[in-house]
């Protein structure tokens, strides 16, 4: 069942989250659930369906958000994306792009709780796997006490399986899409307030948190925490998520068989007509905070770039990083 790994969730993120980078984590984490960058609804019906929802097995457990605002289109899409295997459908409900707000849809939708329900509900009639929704707790000059309640109250009533809140207003008019990530305070309280008063949903946090401590912390209010940022930016700390959330045993990361998957992974996106630095933009931070880091880091944006880059050039890169002097310094 895929609830049982939704305490721990890769956020979707848009121009990162793609199958390349879920490839890559799951090579870090057996079961945190991955998401997908959203994807619109319209797209999904007409356009290149595997280019936009192709995705390599090991993925699972991965969830496909979806963009949009009409019932009936969302829900032709959850049905193809269930067809294309995806474990989990997410309605996108927090995006503060200028593109999602022309198209009447992502965090423009807090201000239309009954529409959002109506999606949901056609969603949910449409396919079998679960259908959740992602938020913020309000848009522009909404109280976040009732905006939150009343979005999670129509949602849950339309069937929605979880819930995750984004602990920040998105403000439509006066910030861009990268101040919305930074500038409105986070409201963590808020999402409590919303798991205590629906304490038999799932309701998931998301928002600033930078480390997996402060998401263990989080577990103990709600429950699911969702990392972004930090996760994409530092992926080397994901080898700890199965151990921490999941129970399992801890195992020390092996760097070595990670590479050569990773460098297996990219030769075949290569054959395929890809290219390597494809797949290695989402690698550059594993080694963070090790010796040689950067410049295994330069590799990968100098090299792994160019024409007819190879997967050798990612293991000489990774020959760069000296494991040795970590070793002895951490002794």
């Amino acid at each position: 069942m895929i609830e049982k790994y939704r305490k721990f969730v890769i956020a979707p993120m848009m121009d990162w989250t793609d199958r390349h980078c879920r490839f890559f984590h799951r090579q870090l984490t057996r079961r945190a659930l991955l998401y997908t960058e959203m994807v619109v609804a319209d797209a999904v019906i007409q356009g290149a369906r595997e280019r936009l929802l192709g995705f390599d097995d090991t993925e699972h457990p991965v969830a496909l958000q979806l963009g949009g605002s009409d019932p009936q289109k969302l829900a032709e899409a959850a049905r193809i994306g269930e067809a294309f295997g995806y474990d989990e459908i997410n309605l996108n409900v927090g995006c503060p792009s200028d593109r999602v707000q022309s198209g009447t849809f992502g965090a423009c939708l807090m201000k239309a709780p009954v529409l959002v329900a109506d999606c949901i509900a056609a969603m949910k009639v449409s396919v079998s796997i679960p259908v959740t929704v992602k938020c913020r707790i309000g848009v522009d000059e909404q109280d976040p006490e009732p905006a939150l309640d009343a979005l999670a109250d129509g949602v849950f009533a339309a069937g929605a399986d979880a819930l995750w809140v984004h602990a920040r207003k998105a403000w439509l008019e006066g910030l861009s899409p990268k101040e919305n990530r930074d500038v409105p305070p986070l409201d963590y309280s808020r999402v409590y307030r919303l798991k205590a008063r629906k304490q038999n949903k799932f309701i998931g946090i998301n928002g600033g948190i930078q480390s997996l401590e402060e998401a263990l912390d989080h577990i103990d209010h709600v429950d699911g925490a969702m990392l972004g940022r930090t996760a994409y930016h530092t992926p080397g700390i994901l080898a700890g998520v199965d151990a921490a959330f999941y129970g399992d045993k801890p195992d020390a990361l092996d760097f070595v068989a990670l590479i050569d998957a990773m460098a297996d992974y990219a030769a075949h996106h290569i054959e395929r007509g890809g290219r390597l630095g494809h797949v290695t933009r989402h690698m550059v931070g594993v080694f963070h905070g090790l010796p040689g880091a950067r410049r295994y880091r330069q590799i990968l944006s100098t090299d792994a770039t160019r024409p007819g880059a190879g997967p050798d050039v990612l293991k000489a890169a990774f020959a760069a990083v000296d494991f040795g002097r970590a070793d002895a310094e951490a002794a």
